[in-house]
């Protein structure tokens, strides 16, 4: 049976098919049993995000997979990219890890392959084989971000602004933070300081009902963007991204406010174009100002140091690729001695039971044995002695040389290869 991997994602795909083929929990569970009773899937598994919908499987072949992909999506079969074995091992490693996703390195994705796993697990549609290989991924995603700094860097303006102000002199737990602005940028803002347990949250914005409903989602407290200056001086850290073509702080606020901070320093970012903050308040001895100019060139820095680690990143993967696909092989091998060995040992059961019952049948104990060593040399020797019937009618004496390898019937002396 082959391993695959099929799907879509952010690189192959518009959004709108990417909507059409997305799976969300209710649907999952369905879903799995749909896959499972495909003819010929043993086991499968669905990786659905924004960014991407994933079938895992082992299956003969890939083309019951398509279809069901193409029914569920409508007409992305032309989209759908296809891995299969080393490559669909590799495929797995690499989105687990975050080399694979739209921002390199993003940490929730592990999660959601982890969710994927357990929801698959739950549903009973694994065996075995995905079972083993969804663990590994974990252990080599935790590889991965352990021995590399695939996951250390921000990538975006937001991220780094909030990183730059954690490592500055406003530790976030004891800072306020004002955010100026309700779009993209400031809800990016706003995850990340919630995440790092701000002790106060303002947002102000031009409409109060956008910094409310933002205020909510984050813990803080929403203000209208009239009232900006009475609150100015509140603030330790300042995030500003707004539409606005004139600045919204100006130099003089900023005095102000530094006055009644008792020149106590203020961190500002400024993520907008054009920009929020005019760029006087740079000049003050207690203002500390980055623009996106600034902040960009800090993110290409970590750009940068993502790409390297990712490089590391890649090396790990194609070891530990290797590594399972040396395993997997390892236990093939062994599958035809554990089916001979089950084999001999079903026989010998079913033959020492019937032996037993002969004993209990009051027969000699002399005759059930010799119907126990008689009938179970014949079961165990009669589907070989038919093969090499089989083959000596046809010529082949290759069965015969394996015959007289494995139970080394004579020596290279032409001698028992029995010991004396």
């Amino acid at each position: 049976m082959t391993l695959w991997v099929l799907g879509l994602n952010h690189q192959t795909a518009p959004v709108e098919l990417r909507e059409r083929l997305a799976f969300n929990a209710d649907a999952l569970p369905g879903a799995l049993a749909s896959l499972r009773a495909l003819p010929g899937v043993e086991e499968a598994a669905l990786l659905s995000t924004c960014n991407r919908t994933e079938l895992y499987a082992v299956a003969p072949d890939s083309g019951v997979l398509t279809a069901w992909l193409d029914r569920h999506g409508q007409d992305v079969e032309a989209y759908l990219y296809r891995h299969r074995d080393a490559e669909a091992v590799r495929h797995l490693f690499r989105v687990a890890t975050g080399l694979d996703s739209m921002v390199l390195g993003e940490p929730q994705i592990l999660g959601q392959v982890k969710d994927a796993w357990a929801t698959a697990r739950s549903e009973h549609a694994l065996g075995h084989q995905l079972d083993r290989l969804f663990q590994q991924t974990f252990a080599v995603a935790k590889r991965a971000r352990t021995d590399t700094r695939i996951g250390a860097n921000p990538v975006s303006v937001a991220s780094t602004a909030v990183r730059l102000a954690q490592e500055s002199f406003a530790r976030l737990d004891e800072s306020t933070v004002l955010l100026i602005g309700a779009g993209e940028t400031i809800e990016l803002a706003a995850k990340h300081i919630s995440e790092g347990k701000v002790q106060r949250l303002l947002i102000a914005n031009r409409t109060l009902a956008h910094a409310q409903a933002l205020a909510s989602r984050h813990g803080g407290y929403a203000l209208p963007l009239d009232e900006l200056g009475r609150h100015l001086a509140e603030a330790d850290v300042v995030f500003s991204a707004t539409a606005s073509r004139e600045p919204v702080i100006v130099r003089p606020q900023i005095e102000l406010a530094l006055r009644a901070r008792k020149r106590k320093p203020m961190l500002l970012f400024d993520l907008a174009v054009p920009r929020d903050i005019e760029a006087g308040v740079a000049e003050l001895a207690d203002a500390y100002l980055y623009t996106v100019d600034d902040l960009e060139r800090a993110v290409e820095d970590n750009r940068r140091g993502r790409r390297e680690a990712a490089a590391a990143a890649e090396a790990i993967i194609d070891l530990q690729v290797a590594r399972y696909v040396e395993t997997v092989e390892a236990g093939s091998r062994q599958e035809p001695i554990k089916r001979l060995r089950a084999h001999g040992e079903a026989a010998r059961d079913e033959v020492l039971a019937k032996a037993r019952h002969l004993l209990d049948a009051g027969k000699p104990a002399d005759e059930a044995l010799a119907f126990l060593a008689n009938t179970l040399t014949n079961r165990l020797l009669h589907a070989p002695t038919v093969a090499l019937r089989e083959a000596a009618l046809h010529g082949d004496g290759e069965l015969a040389r394996t015959i007289d390898k494995l139970f080394a019937t004579r020596d290279d002396a032409g001698h028992d290869g029995r010991e004396n």
